[in-house]
C-alpha cells in the first residue's frame, strides 16, 4: 500500500469554492475508483487556504491509473484553476505502522 499527500494552496477567495464545487462533486467518485482504499481532504488549521488530501492505494499502478483517468483530469482542471502557488505531492510507503487501536 502507498500513502499519497498532496498539498494545495488555493486563492483565499477560492478555497470554499473548491471545497463545494469541485470536492464536494468529485470525492465518492474518487473513493470508488480501483485500487483506492481512503481519501480524506484536510486543512490547515490557521491557513484555511491551503488544503491537503491524504489518500491510500493499492500500489503505485492504482494510482497512476487514476492520474490517467478522464475523471483526474477533469478535476485537477477545475482544482488547477483555483491555486495560489504550485501544488506540492509525495508518495510515500508505509514502514511502521501502530496496531489500529482507538487513540486516548
Amino acid at each position: 500500500m502507498i500513502k499519497r499527500i498532496v498539498k494545495m494552496t488555493f486563492r483565499e477567495e477560492a478555497a470554499d469554492t473548491f471545497v463545494s464545487e469541485v470536492f464536494e462533486q468529485s470525492k465518492e467518485k474518487i473513493r470508488a475508483f480501483e485500487g483506492c482504499r481512503h481519501m480524506e481532504l484536510l486543512r490547515q488549521k490557521n491557513q484555511p487556504n491551503v488544503m491537503f488530501t491524504l489518500s491510500f492505494w493499492d500500489n503505485e499502478e492504482a494510482l497512476n491509473a487514476y492520474r490517467a483517468s478522464e475523471l483526474f483530469a477533469d478535476t485537477w482542471a477545475k482544482t488547477k484553476a483555483l491555486f495560489a502557488a504550485r501544488a506540492e505531492a509525495w508518495t510515500t510507503e508505509v514502514i511502521d505502522e501502530p496496531d489500529h487501536r482507538e487513540v486516548r
